[in-house]
């Protein structure tokens, strides 16, 4: 039990003039991930405040207003007698239409101010910032910044950090290293095993032709079938597949930063966004994976100079790390928390 010289009175965050920050988190990791990307970035405490799957959720996508406070799964309250309520947020930050619905709430409630990652024009009301893709065409507005990509949580220290304690292990790989982050189908359908198998036995081939090996990940969306099928199109080469779900620690994070080149398949949206976030060049492959949505996605990558479709080369390109998280919590501090230094 702490010594009771050492407990945290309450208002103690209030001296030190820390704001109070939420972080709406959407039960979705995939959708909860843009949020925390962005508040991690902004090098300031905040709470992380589970929301929940339920009617309103549905609803919300259409009218929030008066929605919100039911997908708060009454974390912001009082658990027990020996728990503190928490203080009212200035902040508040989501992505997704559930976040959207609970920050409107509490912006009419508290009065705080809301950014929030959300495709325009569903669901998302008269948040202080809304950032918006590229991809989706948001209008041009003070409230609005346009980005390229998905916020996401692989900032350049994570990187550097999984660069250092994986190197180690990788060093028996002969280099060039492609690392092949695979996604899956539309709809909730897993990837057909003939395409993994396909796109294995292309990045192999690019493997074998410059000397090097395959550093390859699938996700959730995979399917196990479509895993063994990639397994097999890579066997012709040194590699080393993580396959999802696997109990030991993922090195997927260590797949981008060590990686001479990367490879991504069309539907793969946030693994896109972050493989940009290193200064290796990317390739997209298997474009009939994309719906329309996401073509428009990988699409805007092209335009940017960011990533080029998988052909039969390797070939890099002059290009910077891409940093859009970085910039929305830049912007975040400057409208909102312009009196805190960065770092504090």
């Amino acid at each position: 039990m702490a010594d009771a010289s050492t407990r945290i009175e309450p208002g103690f965050a209030e001296t030190l003039g820390i704001p109070e920050i939420w972080v709406l988190e959407d039960p979705d990791p995939d959708i909860a991930n843009p949020a925390l990307g962005i508040a991690e970035r902004l090098c300031l405490p905040f709470r992380r405040i589970p929301l929940v799957r339920n009617w309103r959720a549905v609803l919300a996508r259409f009218v929030p207003i008066g929605l919100g406070s039911g997908l708060l799964s009454g974390a912001m309250f009082p658990q027990s007698m020996f728990e503190e309520p928490l203080r009212p947020p200035q902040l508040v930050i989501g992505a997704g239409p559930r976040a959207g619905a609970a920050a409107v709430w509490l912006k009419r409630r508290f009065g705080a101010h809301v950014a929030l990652f959300h495709r325009p024009g569903l669901g998302a009301q008269h948040p202080d910032l809304l950032v918006a893709g590229w991809h989706d065409r948001p209008q041009a507005g003070p409230n609005v910044i346009g980005i390229l990509g998905e916020p996401h949580r692989l900032s350049p220290l994570i990187l550097q950090t999984a660069a250092y304690v994986w190197r180690p292990r990788f060093a028996y790989l002969p280099r060039p290293l492609i690392a092949l982050l695979v996604g899956g189908a539309q709809f909730g359908l897993e990837m057909p095993p003939a395409l993994a198998h396909g796109l294995a036995a292309h990045v192999a081939g690019l493997a074998r032709r410059y000397g090097g090996s395959v550093l390859a990940a699938t996700s959730r969306s995979t399917g196990a079938e479509a895993t063994e099928a990639l397994a097999a199109g890579l066997g012709s080469v040194m590699h080393v597949l993580h396959r999802w779900g696997d109990p030991t620690d993922s090195p997927y994070e260590a797949f981008i930063a060590l990686a001479d080149a990367i490879v991504v398949t069309a539907d793969a949206r946030r693994a896109l966004s972050e493989a940009c976030a290193s200064s290796a060049p990317v390739f997209v492959a298997l474009p009939e994976l994309a719906g329309l949505r996401q073509r428009r996605f990988v699409a805007s990558f092209f335009a940017a100079g960011h990533a080029r479709p998988l052909q039969h080369s390797l070939r890099p390109w002059q290009r910077a790390p891409l940093d859009e998280t970085l910039r929305v919590a830049l912007e975040i501090r400057s409208r909102f928390l312009a009196e805190l230094p960065v770092g504090e």
